[in-house]
């Protein structure tokens, strides 16, 4: 009998989410066949088997959360007997349990859901079939149900991307010593149809040319500068915040494409862990869901994070007299142990100037 337990999952992870079993006890399974999916610092990766066997006991349940090195699952690395049809054995007095089916809802479909969430559902008086499943093949996970759960009714702690949220900012809660510069950008050279998130990466690599100061890891003791900008881009999601890289930001080349299925992967839970990790400053665009300015959060090793707010009209005093101008406000949070504040507002100023260009279409006519 080998314990094999949960392994480490690189990129410094500490601890996942059982999130569902591939496999059941008495199963016979071969080396690398998936085992066992968990979910870890917002991302679901799938564990294969270490080697051959017979699956003796699941050692952890639907929604345990386990640290590196825990138990998983015990496993018979002997040869399997051929039980038949039957998985698993029978003693001489045991009778073979019939299968209970799985009763459809109303609509006729068969609900897909762990057994946590099936247990919260009932102590919540939650109907299943209202619950879309963000698990893998749309299992209904705990997360799922517990986001569901009516105000004023207490439900199961924080699991998946809401936990690891809540780790990452108290994380930076403890160490982060941050400040906050606010400013606005004329943009009403724009063209109507001009994607402000892709000129905000633009602005951010540009200020990041001039100011380099704001692109680097800072441990508490040493800072480490980047020559690139691996721009971590926030992305809003029912599942809660997530924050993909978008490498090389720097190169313009596909840019758009590549943003977008960063985004489409936060939609369909199909990010991996690396895709999280590695951003060197980052980006979050609320304005679009509404805000003006904010104090942001700074995810340490970085050191800066630049907000855009909601863009709207103004009547401003421009060229000698007031005018109507439209106007998108910025918010620049950064970590003040390592930034000063000449840094700081010399990185706003080159990205406020950058997004005051005119776009490539205005300068060509």
């Amino acid at each position: 009998m080998t314990v094999f337990t949960l392994p480490d999952l690189g990129e410094g992870l500490q601890e996942a989410e059982i999130v569902t079993w591939h496999v059941g006890e008495g199963d016979h399974v071969i080396a690398d066949q998936p085992l066992v999916s968990v979910e870890t610092d917002k991302a679901v990766v799938e564990v294969p088997a270490p080697y051959s066997g017979t699956i003796a006991r699941l050692v952890a349940r639907v929604g345990d959360v386990l640290a590196v090195g825990q138990p998983l699952v015990d496993i018979d690395t002997g040869k399997a007997e051929d039980s038949g049809a039957i998985v698993g054995r029978l003693d001489a007095d045991e009778k073979p349990r019939p299968v209970q089916p799985v009763a459809p809802p109303a609509g006729g479909d068969v609900i897909r859901a762990t057994p946590a969430a099936r247990k919260l559902a009932r102590e919540q008086d939650i109907d299943l079939s209202r619950i879309e499943g963000t698990g893998p093949g749309g299992v209904i996970q705990t997360t799922d149900v517990a986001s569901a759960t009516p105000r004023g009714v207490a439900g199961e702690g924080l699991r998946g991307p809401r936990r690891a949220m809540a780790q990452a900012m108290a994380r930076s809660h403890e160490t982060v010593v941050p400040a906050t510069i606010m400013d606005k950008a004329d943009v009403t050279a724009w063209d109507t149809d001009e994607n402000p998130t892709l000129r905000l990466i633009s602005a951010i690599v540009a200020a990041c040319a001039v100011e380099p100061a704001l692109n680097v890891w800072f441990d508490g003791k040493n800072r480490q500068l980047h020559d690139h900008v691996d721009l971590a881009v926030a992305v809003d999601s029912e599942n809660g915040l997530f924050a993909p890289v978008l490498r090389h930001a720097e190169n313009p080349e596909g840019i758009a494409e590549r943003l977008s299925a960063l985004k489409a992967a936060v939609k369909n839970r199909t990010l991996t862990p690396e895709a999280l990790k590695g951003g060197t400053v980052t980006l979050s665009n609320f304005g679009m869901m509404g805000g003006e300015h904010a104090v942001l959060v700074v995810s340490p090793p970085q050191v800066a994070i630049i907000g855009a707010g909601r863009i709207g009209d103004a009547v401003v005093w421009h060229q000698g007299q007031p005018q109507k101008r439209r106007l998108l406000p910025l918010s620049l949070s950064f970590d003040h142990r390592v930034v000063t504040g000449g840094e700081a507002a010399r990185f706003l100023a080159a990205c406020r100037a950058d997004l005051e260009r005119p776009s490539i279409a205005n300068t060509e006519t």
